[in-house]
């Protein structure tokens, strides 16, 4: 098991959403190193951080989606929802990132 620290929103303008999508990527090349096959994220930093739940959302399907094009050691990736917002977010989401909109 891994645990990833997200960054704490600050208007948006101290570099979160790199350090976000960082978290992503960081925690993937772990649990690659580590030989596992299934993860699951919950929507990191959209809680008592208050990133936006849809700029978050975007970044991490964009950094997940961009880490499993390149490594298919990973079978499957979930992403935990605490609420219908997140869950709308988080559903929307490929769509956008993957320019399907």
């Amino acid at each position: 098991m891994t645990h990833t620290v997200g960054p704490i929103w600050k208007g948006g303008t101290s570099g979160e959403d790199n350090k976000l999508a960082k978290c992503y990527r960081n925690s993937l090349k772990v649990a690659v190193k580590n030989g596992v096959r299934t993860i699951a994220f919950p929507s990191i930093s959209t809680g008592a951080y208050g990133f936006p739940v849809e700029k978050a959302a975007k970044i991490a399907m964009r950094e997940i989606a961009g880490f499993l094009e390149k490594n298919k050691t990973i079978e499957k990736v979930f992403v935990v929802c605490f609420n219908e917002e997140a869950f709308r977010s988080y559903s929307n989401a490929p769509e956008e990132v993957l320019g399907r909109e």
